[in-house]
């Protein structure tokens, strides 16, 4: 452990001890929204101060051990190996475990997130991909109690998706799927191919953080906003009234569209959250110069050329290609949600990205 780091800890176990001191004062416990904010605050470091301690306990209890090898008695010396044997390599991980932790936080981590599923190259198979790709994170969300909610769809001519656009909402949701932005690939047989040949087809995904009030002022003379009537699955109403909203960003071209709802009101909430955190990702990736590529680094072009992960069915196998991770369990990945092994490795390879970069 570094210098640095280690100073970086001691200081945060104070200013964590005088934080659980300040909460007792007479002055904090009258005053709610100090308290609140020293609580969070606190709770916020606990994990962290919690992993130094143990790191220094663990520490301390080597050095006893390594002192004990020079003890007379041969049982208390063997024991005092066994102890080091096991400590060493605990106290190297729990080192790297703080590293980790005191790494800078991406302050996006705590955001909701506007997720997009689109069709790309391979037909009506892209579409039927595109949904099973957007009930794979459907799923995914249910499993870490997240809220889905569909803003815009328009399904494929056999099934699936041509498009989904959908806000999920919860606790660190961009932290979880940022990583699952990029093209999609898939090679299976297809339902309608009686041959039995393979087909490769794809499908993108974008992961936007949902803009927040002070992260985008949108100008309401920038705005062309239509409305028409709902098609697709809703039942007769759709038909009858026009409550979906096109919203069109005219200095951008952005256009975005919300017909879940049956309220106009409320579709046009939804797609001013869409519009806000798409122009927010433009002015965060510093890509504003036309539509086309506003997002082009996230969702690419859809072809089966480009691709982040492939989904190998007759292998059951999924490949992330930025991390060269393998698992065979497509199945239980794809039909459950269970993403977890995946979404870990990926953040893993980060953390040990940033870790390189510090000490570069």
């Amino acid at each position: 452990m570094s210098p640095k780091l280690l100073q970086n800890l001691q200081e945060l176990e104070r200013r964590y001890e005088d934080t659980a001191h300040r909460l007792g004062d007479p002055d904090t416990l009258e005053n709610p929204a100090k308290y609140n904010a020293l609580a969070k605050e606190r709770a916020d470091m606990e994990p962290i101060v919690n992993a130094f301690r143990a790191l220094k306990a663990a520490e301390q209890e080597l050095s006893d051990a390594r002192e004990m090898l020079a003890e007379d008695d041969e049982d208390i010396r063997a024991m005092a190996k066994e102890d080091i044997a096991r400590l060493e390599p605990e106290i190297n991980a729990k080192r790297e475990e703080l590293q980790i932790m005191m790494l800078p936080k991406d302050p996006m981590d705590s955001r909701n997130i506007i997720l997009e599923v689109r069709a790309g190259t391979g037909g009506d198979e892209a579409s039927l991909f595109a949904g099973d790709i957007f009930e794979m994170y459907t799923r995914y969300a249910a499993k870490m109690n997240w809220r889905v909610e569909i803003i815009s769809a328009s399904e494929g001519t056999v099934g699936g998706y041509k498009e989904v656009v959908a806000m999920v909402s919860g606790t660190d949701v961009y932290a979880h799927l940022k990583f699952e932005a990029g093209t999609h690939r898939v090679q299976r047989v297809p339902v309608t191919e009686s041959q039995g040949r393979i087909q490769t087809s794809a499908c993108t995904v974008a992961i936007l953080p949902e803009a927040e009030d002070v992260d985008m002022k949108i100008d309401e003379k920038d705005l062309r906003i239509d409305t028409y009537r709902s098609s697709g699955a809703g039942g007769q109403h759709v038909n009858k009234t026009e409550s979906a909203i096109r919203i069109t960003h005219i200095p951008t071209g952005l256009v975005v569209t919300s017909q879940d709802e049956r309220s106009q009101h409320k579709n046009k909430a939804k797609a001013m959250k869409v519009l806000a955190s798409r122009l927010y990702d433009l002015q965060r990736s510093k890509l504003d110069s036309e539509r086309a590529g506003a997002r082009k680094s996230m969702v690419g072009s859809g072809d089966r050329s480009e691709r982040i992960r492939t989904y190998n069915y007759p292998q059951n196998r999924i490949t992330d290609h930025r991390i060269g991770l393998t698992v065979y369990n497509l199945d239980t990945v794809v039909e459950t949600g269970e993403l977890d092994e995946i979404i870990k490795a990926l953040k893993t390879a980060e953390h040990l990205e940033q870790l390189n970069s510090e000490e570069t």
